[in-house]
């Protein structure tokens, strides 16, 4: 007889409702139904007054489908809507709807439903329909759902369609209908990856295909498996859930104590890059053979803290053998000390690199002494001394001579750089001071590809010493203005930054170019004389225009020096001479 949030489901319009046949309830699918001609519809309706209940109720699924033009015309009514209309919008992308139609809207989030309460929900379906499912196929579908109800239902059909005449629905007749793996199974294969037997996992991963598995669904289940391994180490009672089986929870708890985060986070980055992979690989099944080879390889590896452990223990990244006795400096400076004991000082010197940057001392460093019967290394002036490592090639001598057997590593490396740094730090080019400056500079440094790009697709948005805002045209490529920063920070040796604008920007230097040429030559045939040329020659085109003081400046121009005014006076040979006939002409 009144409102109530709860229906009655015996009232007329309960019935009418539930019947599907309710003339004031209109539903609207707004994925089919997208343009701005079905909402003038809809809006046509709205001034009509319901016909037997208390208000015209409008429901439109999928809301977020409509056009801008539609969603502009539904504005003026949201905005003043009748007394006797209620708008009900769906959508599961509430982003893609107007921040201006959320305004005017009341929002009622629908949340996941859990395990626990689908379960049951299904469960009770299937008793009133007269069907049969096992307890663990009931959770099964529920987990399957993934807290979507109406995903739930459609499982359940599909699954009373399939085996509802073959007596009770046992999960694995739900996994062989869903394409999914035994739960074991997924346990035993994740078992086996993190332990590294790479082919017991892949004879288990066969074995799931064999029984129906989708490998997709497999590397999906993992990435779940992984999740939840993850919480239990985190959150312990996360294993508690009375949802999940006991066997799981079991097996569950010991894999996180015998795992750390760190394979844990790297199983998961592995799975996800993988899951990827498979879904657009042409044979999904060998993707997923190669994901799980990848996996159990990575399994064995160690992780950054383990070998940072081991290489200040003395250790091999490998195992645990000692490094052997001059093999390589330790990371603290008491196993670069110890291994460096017995070496002999008192290692020769020849001068120093003229311009070569000095390497400042590091506090605290020990001073290590040269190997002996090494020969030795041009020392830079304020770098520390370095050891010397036996049957390491020495430089060549200064003045070019043949390389030396051995000599220092280290040394090798300090004297290169040094030598060119020093005539990269004398042949810097200036600090440019505009855009065309820059362009220039990549001409100057032989870069083509990129002088080619900087001239026809880069637009110019702001300069400022060390700045350079720019839009990119459609033909440039896409790491372009990383290019172009690196290549600005190391030629003027200061660092450049430069930002990408999607709009905006003067147009090129290609183009202004191609303008500038246009208005010459536009410019040029209103000239008296060009006109008269036309008038004459019809065919005649102007090819070229140059500036008339650069041309006769030129060596062959009028007044050069080889032109025809040129001054002859100090040439006896040329003076008071006839013109010749090509300077006539």
């Amino acid at each position: 007889g009144s409102p109530t949030p709860e229906p009655c489901g015996v009232c007329e319009h309960c019935r009418a409702i539930a019947e599907d046949r309710h003339v004031d309830v209109i539903e609207m699918d707004a994925a089919s139904r997208t343009g701005v001609d079905d909402i003038r519809d809809l809006i046509d309706g709205v001034r009509y007054r319901p016909l037997s209940a208390r208000y015209k109720i409008y429901i439109v699924d999928e809301v977020h489908m409509l056009s801008k033009q539609a969603f502009g015309a539904l504005l003026k009514t949201l905005e003043e809507p009748p007394e006797h209309v209620k708008f009900v919008f769906a959508t599961t992308e509430i982003r893609k709807v107007p921040v201006t139609v959320l305004s005017r809207c009341q929002r009622f989030d629908l949340r996941r439903v859990d395990v626990a309460t689908l379960g049951p929900h299904l469960a009770r379906i299937c008793e009133a329909e007269g069907a049969r499912l096992a307890p663990d196929a009931v959770t099964l579908l529920a987990r399957a759902a993934d807290g979507s109800v109406r995903d739930g239902l459609s499982l359940l059909d599909q699954a009373i369609a399939t085996y509802g005449g073959a007596g009770e629905i046992g999960a694995a007749a739900l996994r062989d209908m869903l394409g999914l793996a035994d739960r074991t199974q997924i346990f035993d294969l994740f078992e086996h990856v993190m332990a590294g037997r790479t082919a017991s996992a892949l004879e288990e991963f066969e074995a799931a295909r064999q029984a129906g598995a989708d490998p997709i669904v497999v590397l999906q289940d993992l990435l779940e498996l992984v999740h939840w391994v993850t919480r239990v180490k985190i959150a312990p009672r996360s294993a508690e859930d009375p949802a999940i089986p006991e066997a799981e929870r079991v097996r569950g708890r010991k894999a996180a104590q015998g795992l750390s985060m760190a394979s844990l986070a790297r199983a998961w980055q592995i799975l996800l890059k993988a899951l990827g992979e498979t879904q657009s690989a042409p044979d999904p099944g060998q993707a997923a053979d190669m994901a799980l080879v990848r996996l159990a390889h990575a399994a064995e590896l160690p992780t950054p803290a383990e070998l940072v452990a081991r290489l200040r223990d003395g250790q091999t990244p490998g195992g645990p053998a000692p490094l052997p006795s001059g093999g390589g400096p330790s990371i603290s400076p008491a196993g670069a000390r110890d291994g460096l004991q017995g070496a002999s000082s008192g290692a020769s010197s020849v001068p120093a690199i003229p311009g070569a940057p000095s390497a400042p001392a590091i506090p605290g460093a020990p001073s290590a002494p040269a190997v002996p019967g090494a020969p030795s290394v041009p020392a830079i002036p304020g770098a520390p001394s370095l050891p010397a490592i036996p049957g390491a090639l020495a430089p060549s001598a200064v003045s070019g001579s043949r390389m030396a057997p051995q000599g220092s590593a280290r040394g090798t490396q300090a004297t290169a750089l040094a030598e060119r740094q020093a005539p990269e730090s004398a042949a810097r080019p200036p600090e440019p001071k505009s855009f065309e400056e820059i362009v220039n500079l990549f001409a100057e440094r032989r870069e083509a590809i990129l002088h080619a790009h900087m001239l026809a697709d880069v637009h110019l948005v702001r300069f400022e010493p060390g700045r350079l805002e720019i839009r990119l045209g459609e033909r440039a490529p896409r790491d372009l203005a990383n290019r172009v920063q690196k290549s600005l920070s190391d030629w003027t040796g200061r660092q450049w930054g430069v930002s990408l604008a999607r709009d905006g920007g003067a147009p090129s230097l290609a183009e202004q170019a191609v303008t500038a040429e246009r208005a010459r030559r536009d410019d040029a045939a209103t000239h008296p004389l060009v006109r008269a040329v036309f008038e004459t020659f019809p065919e005649a085109r102007i090819v070229a225009v140059r500036d008339l003081a650069e041309h006769n400046d030129g060596p062959d121009g009028p007044d050069g020096p080889d032109g025809p005014h040129a001054n002859h006076r100090d040439d006896p040979a040329r003076a008071g001479s006839e013109p010749s006939e090509d300077e006539a002409r």
